[in-house]
């Protein structure tokens, strides 16, 4: 008998369901922000959906998240914002309004928006 490659002949078929995990945080501007300045907003002064206060704002998974942020309800370029995730004291949302544009008025809303995936997959092997 001549020689032969042995294989294995095995199926299987992978199912992916990709879970958003949305969060909204609000803040409401108590003061101007000059244009050239940066806004910082600690984690305890948002506010979530049910009106209760923040205690800490969520880490992004990584390769799995990202975050928005409103400002009066229009969405902002990317570059202009930096966002760490944290307790009071360390978690924040900075804004930098840019040099020579307009300032964020007092009593603006801000919204924080931060959306990250859980991945979930099953694989099914049959020989």
């Amino acid at each position: 008998m001549p020689l032969q490659l042995m294989k294995l002949v095995v199926t299987a078929s992978t199912t992916t369901n990709v879970v958003p995990q949305d969060q909204r945080f609000f803040y409401v501007t108590t003061a101007e922000t000059a244009p050239g300045s940066t806004l910082t907003i600690d984690a305890a002064s948002f506010f979530q959906d049910d009106g209760s206060a923040v205690t800490e704002l969520p880490a992004l998974a990584a390769n799995n998240s990202y975050y928005n942020v409103y400002v009066n309800g229009v969405l902002q370029m990317g570059g202009l914002s930096t966002y760490t995730p944290g307790a009071t004291t360390v978690g924040s949302l900075a804004i930098n309004v840019p040099a020579g544009g307009d300032p964020i008025l007092a009593d603006t809303p801000i919204v924080l928006e931060v959306v990250n995936y859980s991945p979930q997959s099953t694989t099914v092997v049959s020989a």
